[in-house]
């Protein structure tokens, strides 16, 4: 058994200063208590008590390179010798919004900011700008940021807090939510364009835009049906209103276009972050020049004084450099399949009903009975505890798991280190009860 000592005490200590003793809500939940982690690099991870692990977490997503890539630290330190913020335009972000313009199809115009949640934001708010209209729709178990609007049907506690698919009941994710954000949207269960097309007859005229994450990552890595984006693009047309991908979690990582790239089918305004700095805070609000005019003319206020500081520019064009340089996309996908692969016939093999799901630079395991999973409803049937289990004794034998069973791989994983991890979770697969 692995000691984790230092790491309690650490964590004892942090909450006497620190709310929760976290600055994340979602870096609670590790068993038996969060660790403590002291440095990273590649594909390993090491916490305070001298532990390594096989990270398939690399921080929620961002690490697409793997742990302090050498290269990105370069561009990163040199950039911050030159300044590191100038409250003004500087070469860099001219840059790297031309090469994302190269990439992303509906790049015509970009704005940069910190998170993926005020960039979901802004989107939302260019929406309403441009339309004259007051209400998004969104999809259960789909997840925009931690704002008070978007802060809905992210997670329920149960198939029947969720009211009927034709109808949902509208779910708080947290207390202190204010009663007039539930008017702002409407919430649908995903992947049903007929859901959508209902919506649309009875309010459409009141829909400023649908948002969406293209690959359902945040519940499950569920991908569209066939067809699904193209027709929500085909809604969002007849009815005048945007289509925003969330690309936060796919953009860079699916594809270097994004989803929208991957799927070929193009949004209006598009989120991404996480993977295009390998770690450092930046995001960035995407648009064709129609949709991105209102902040182009100042008439839709976008502000930040941390915006497009130096060393998050430099870490973004290194990043983005890298992964065209290396063709880093395609390892990512070979990789990934290889895992979903070895888990599906581990889990076969030992007779666990696990499933294992996702495109393959990101993927899920999750254990139910039914196999046919397409929206956030089929995820609500998983056997929950035992993913639990399965995830801790993972991280016991070694191998760093997100708590919900998604797994990210990265430019610094291996195949030797894809096998290694199937064979561990077929060991694992064996004492599950």
């Amino acid at each position: 058994m692995k000691s984790h000592e230092r790491s309690k005490a650490l964590f004892e200590r942090a909450k006497l200063s620190l709310a929760g003793g976290v600055s994340s809500e979602f870096r609670k939940f590790n068993s038996p208590h969060p660790f403590v982690y002291s440095r990273g690099l590649g594909s390993r991870i090491v916490d305070v008590d001298e532990n390594e692990y096989l990270d398939f977490t690399l921080s929620q997503g961002p690490l697409i390179l793997g742990h302090s890539h050498p290269y990105v630290l370069e561009q990163v330190e040199k950039a911050s010798r030159e300044g590191q913020l100038y409250a003004a335009l500087h070469l860099g972000e001219i840059e790297l919004a031309e090469k994302m313009q190269r990439l992303i199809p509906c790049a015509e115009l970009i704005r940069f900011n910190l998170s993926g949640s005020e960039a979901d934001h802004a989107a939302l708010r260019v929406a309403r700008a441009v339309t004259g209209r007051r209400k998004f729709l969104r999809f259960e178990g789909h997840y925009h940021g931690w704002f008070d609007n978007v802060a809905w049907n992210v997670g329920s506690p149960s198939l029947e807090a969720m009211g009927a698919r034709e109808a949902p009941i509208q779910v708080p994710w947290s207390q202190g939510l204010p009663a007039g954000s539930r008017d702002e949207f409407i919430v649908l269960p995903w992947n049903d364009l007929d859901l959508v097309e209902r919506a649309f007859v009875a309010h459409g005229r009141d829909i400023a835009a649908i948002i969406t994450e293209p690959i359902m990552c945040n519940a499950g890595c569920i991908e569209p049906r066939p067809g699904y984006l193209k027709g929500l693009r085909d809604i969002a047309d007849r009815y005048g209103c945007a289509l925003i991908f969330d690309e936060v979690i796919t953009g860079f990582r699916i594809h270097l276009g994004g989803a929208q790239t991957y799927y070929g089918v193009t949004p209006d305004l598009a989120i991404f972050a996480k993977a295009m700095a390998n770690g450092y805070p930046i995001s960035a609000i995407v648009g064709k020049r129609k949709w991105m005019q209102p902040i182009a003319d100042g008439v839709v206020v976008h502000a930040g004084t941390m915006n497009a500081g130096n060393p998050t520019v430099a870490a973004a064009l290194a990043t983005i450099e890298v992964l065209e340089r290396d063709h880093v996309n395609e390892r990512l996908h070979r990789l990934g399949q290889r895992l979903i692969a070895g888990l599906r016939a581990a889990a076969h093999e030992t007779g666990q009903n696990a499933i294992v799901m996702g495109p393959g630079p990101m993927v899920h395991i999750g254990f139910a009975n039914e196999s046919d999973v397409h929206e956030f409803r089929d995820t609500l049937k998983y056997d929950k505890p035992k993913g639990s289990r399965f995830v801790s004794e993972m991280q016991e034998r070694g191998i760093r798991i997100i708590g919900r069973g998604l797994c990210y791989i990265s430019a610094a994983h291996t195949e030797a280190e894809i096998d290694h991890a199937v064979a561990v979770a077929r060991e694992v697969f064996k004492i599950l009860t």
